[in-house]
């Protein structure tokens, strides 16, 4: 289960230079399982929740799509106002607590006809017992051509090198390469990217009346809500149980949650509420009710996800439920055996309130009208008054993180 410990995006919207946690060459802090990004509105929050998103886009569509889904207009749009540099990632993990970190680099430009392309793509590492120096490339493309090497070692005899060439460089090297079983590193960061789960969840998605058929994992938009509930139901009643004995702790009334087959075969999810007969549906529960149900589902999948990306989980959420909601988030992300790492930009001072200064990055823009980022315990006097009892929630609340 891969780990990310740094990153960095430029040139893709108000994201001109960002880094957050640690680089290869550069020293810092590694990111912890559970990060916060919090920020005034229109810092860039939302822009950065989508430079994961389109990176996972990348993998799946390839590039020039990728630009234009979700609303994001095309590369121009994308592109922040006035560079003339590509747009650069670099993605800096670690795939176990014992394995040596890796380094993923990729840079998307237009050519000649105003296309999108890869321009140039890497995945390197260290050889084992090298701690210092350039690390070794075992992806370099540029422009849809290079190399790879083979095999699990680096640049050693049980490896070779092999030169590679793209058929479409509008596509990534890790999306055609990583699916060869003589390439397993590769294998192994295109699945990372692969699991990575993106939140776009929407109440009114999840009232849809799905066909009936048990589904192990919530998608993006959470309209399988009824499908999971059903997979949970029959292959996992003890765990489902654990579900719903938080949720009637935290809202009050709801003692049972079931599906419910209609005659066209379709799925209802009922709600029994205390005192109340009849079941009450999804179609008539809040928004807060669905969106916390459904990330105690997510929580709770049979397979963990290596990254979790969610954009403001506060919203239609009572308030004392976030503070409960960021410590079910570091639970996943850090009690279970398989690590996991969770993401969240947020405006909620109670859910930050559960979160320590090294969680916690605030987001603002300078006088360019970019991005910049800091991290709430690189400043030793919030450090100091959070160990004396003052939470960061109420710190933010004053204005007083915004004013350092």
């Amino acid at each position: 289960m891969g780990m990310i410990e740094g990153f960095r995006i430029q040139n893709f919207g108000v994201l001109k230079d960002i880094k957050l946690g640690k680089l290869w060459n550069e020293k810092g802090n590694k990111l912890t399982p559970l990060v916060a990004v919090i920020g005034r509105n229109g810092v860039g929050k939302s822009t950065l929740f989508d430079a994961f998103g389109f990176l996972s886009d990348c993998l799946k569509h390839g590039v020039e799509e990728a630009c234009d889904l979700k609303a994001r207009g095309g590369f121009s749009k994308i592109i922040s106002a006035g560079s003339q540099e590509p747009i650069r990632f670099e993605l800096y993990y670690r795939e176990t607590t014992g394995e040596r970190p890796i380094t993923y680099e990729l840079e998307i430009d237009i050519d000649s006809s105003l296309r999108p392309y890869v321009k140039s793509e890497r995945l390197r590492q260290r050889r084992k017992g090298q701690s210092k120096g350039q690390p070794f490339s075992f992806l370099n493309l540029s422009n849809g051509k290079g190399e790879a090497w083979r095999g699990t070692s680096l640049g050693e005899e049980e490896s070779e090198k092999v030169s590679i060439e793209l058929i479409d460089a509008r596509h990534l090297g890790i999306s055609t390469y990583g699916a060869l079983k003589e390439h397993p590193r590769i294998t192994a960061f295109r699945e990372f990217l692969e699991n990575w789960y993106l939140c776009y969840f929407e109440p009114d998605a999840a009232r849809s009346l799905p066909l009936a058929g048990p589904q192990k994992y919530l998608n993006l938009r959470g309209d399988n809500l009824g499908n999971v509930v059903q997979y949970m139901e029959r292959d996992n009643p003890d765990q489902f149980k654990k579900i719903l004995d938080k949720i009637s702790s935290r809202i009050p009334g709801v003692n049972k949650i079931s599906t419910k087959k209609t005659d066209d075969g379709r799925l209802l999810i009922q709600f029994n509420d205390k005192g109340f007969t009849d079941p009450f549906y999804a179609q008539q529960m809040s928004d807060g009710t669905l969106k916390y149900f459904a990330y105690m589902l997510l929580l709770e999948e049979p397979t963990q996800r290596p990254f979790i990306c969610i954009e403001e989980p506060e919203n239609g959420l009572y308030h004392k439920m976030l503070e409960s909601l960021a410590m079910e988030f570091k639970r996943y992300a850090i009690e279970r055996k398989t690590k996991s790492q969770i993401f969240v930009t947020t405006h909620s001072p109670y859910f930050i309130d559960a979160l320590n200064p090294e969680e916690v990055w605030i987001l603002e823009k300078n006088e360019t009208g970019f991005s910049t980022i800091r991290r709430a315990s690189d400043d030793a006097i919030i450090k100091a008054m959070v160990e004396e009892g003052i939470t960061l929630g109420s710190l933010w609340f004053s204005d007083y993180l915004d004013k350092r």
